[in-house]
């Protein structure tokens, strides 16, 4: 849920990065972080343990405008996505305001995905949000692996997508499709917002 400062006029909204682990999401929230001007954005921060991490980190669009007078501020979150940490993925997903999930293309990965995307949803129930109109764009990502280990975008789109969310390919370590998806998440969440106006 979008925090709302009237005294800086700012609108801060939170994006969560998931998908299953090694997907690619930690690799798109560096390449973000290294492409933003440093200006625009905050500190990366690591909340880590010995044996998971979840990084975040805040950033001004470039060009997506106002509402009602208010600047707009996102959050990046990314969550661990190994099956035994479920509790910080529900933590992290809290108050989320629009969600990018990352598919591994790789097909052996199909079904770490599918359950990944099930999680999801049953996590975003659980909170009490209708996953029907929550922002959520599918990135496809190590779509810059030979063609005979990967899954197109319609093969993918057919076996996961079935809520026709928008997708997206990507090779996020070389940054391909990575600000594209981060832009159509945006302007979605920012079009719920501009809907309900500033609470």
């Amino acid at each position: 849920m979008s925090l709302v400062n009237f005294t800086s006029r700012e609108i801060t909204c939170k994006i969560v990065y998931y998908g299953p682990g090694r997907s690619g999401k930690t690799t798109n929230l560096q390449y973000i972080y290294g492409n933003v001007p440093e200006e625009r954005r905050g500190k990366m921060v690591s909340l880590a343990t010995t044996t998971e991490r979840t990084l975040f980190f805040d950033f001004l669009p470039l060009d997506l405008g106002s509402i009602s007078g208010f600047t707009t501020r996102f959050q990046l979150y990314t969550v661990p996505g190994q099956i035994y940490y479920a509790a910080t993925r529900k933590l992290v997903l809290q108050g989320a305001d629009g969600v990018v999930f990352v598919v591994d293309s790789q097909a052996r990965q199909l079904d770490e995905n599918i359950n990944s995307l099930r999680d999801l949803q049953e996590n975003l129930i659980g909170e009490g949000v209708d996953i029907r109109t929550l922002p959520i764009v599918l990135q496809y990502n190590k779509q810059d692996l030979p063609k005979d280990l990967i899954l197109t975008q319609e093969e993918l789109d057919q076996v996961i997508n079935f809520r026709g969310y928008p997708s997206f390919t990507a090779d996020a370590r070389g940054g391909k499709g990575v600000f594209e998806t981060l832009k159509r998440v945006s302007e979605e969440v920012l079009r719920g917002l501009a809907a309900k106006g500033p609470a």
